[in-house]
């Protein structure tokens, strides 16, 4: 790509920003990570696919929503960067059971609209802290339940901006996992919900983010989940048993209210959480004989 970021917009037709060099900490909810050679915040899914059917073939792409699954080293990220979070926010009733959610939407906000109304199952995505893409690509899910028990259909984007649409069975989806389709990505889902009381939703909502607020770091720099649990335990479990909560490095440290997570005190590089999390599963390894798998994605250049 030329590296003129005032005149590609332009030239291009593109109707996002197109920035470079960007520090990538602006990005997640860790607050840390290097520079991105380029991030695109597309103006919309339409702008979006514009502005992938001009990228080079060989253009490296990541994705980022929220951010917070995501730990992106301290030399940043080679390739381009696409941000949904602020662009891919449509979110629409189909029908009296299907809400059409784009990537970029936080998964509270469709749990909440999905209750205002009257549906019910989905009440589980307000204690994920994500966007809809994010939580497609790994089969998010807290509280009993998990984003592709109600997929219904997808949209999805390839290499050339072309909108392809998608079904589950196109996928394999397992705990916490999803593989499908290579070279494309989720700019939409449909959720088919059962119709359910809307108070008793709002309910269900409003106390599934009280035990949220109680038992886990919301108001720290974090990612959310670092490990996934094992089969019939809690990676939280084992690590407290370890007595690894408030183990630092550096300024990441595990959290003191929840110890499956891991907290930045302020000043923490992409290397220290990286070292603490091995830390972590070296010692849970050696004291229980169980391998914590890492559910927090790593990307970029250490």
């Amino acid at each position: 790509m030329a590296a003129d970021s005032n005149n590609i917009s332009v030239a291009s037709g593109l109707r996002g920003r197109l920035l470079f060099n960007e520090p990538l900490a602006n990005y997640t909810s860790w607050r840390i990570g290097g520079p991105a050679d380029s991030l695109y915040l597309p103006a919309d899914l339409a702008d979006l696919s514009h502005f992938l059917a001009g990228l080079p073939m060989d253009e490296p792409l990541c994705w980022l929503g929220l951010g917070s699954n995501t730990l992106v080293r301290d030399k940043g990220v080679r390739g381009t960067v696409i941000v949904t979070q602020g662009s891919l926010n449509e979110l629409s009733l189909i029908d009296e059971h299907t809400l059409r959610a784009e990537a970029g939407v936080s998964c509270g906000k469709v749990a909440r609209t999905a209750a205002r109304h009257g549906l019910t199952g989905a009440e589980f995505l307000a204690g994920i802290p994500g966007t809809m893409g994010g939580a497609l690509r790994m089969n998010a899910g807290c509280h009993d339940g998990e984003t592709w028990d109600y997929v219904a259909k997808l949209e999805c984007l390839d290499r050339q901006g072309n909108i392809r649409v998608r079904m589950p069975h196109e996928y394999q989806v397992t705990y916490r996992h999803v593989t499908g389709p290579e070279n494309e990505w989720f700019v939409a889902v449909y959720l088919q919900l059962p119709t359910g009381d809307k108070a008793q939703s709002l309910a269900k909502i409003k106390e599934l983010l009280a035990r949220r607020a109680a038992t886990q770091p919301t108001g720290d720099y974090s990612c959310g989940s670092v490990f996934r649990n094992p089969p019939n335990n809690y990676a939280a479990k084992l690590i407290e048993a370890c007595g690894l909560k408030g183990t630092s490095i550096g300024d990441a440290m595990v959290s003191t209210k929840h110890a499956n997570f891991i907290v930045n005190n302020g000043q923490a590089t992409a290397a220290e959480v990286e070292a603490l999390i091995d830390k972590v599963a070296t010692v849970v390894k050696k004291n229980h004989d169980i391998a914590l798998i890492r559910e927090v994605h790593v990307i970029g250049e250490s």
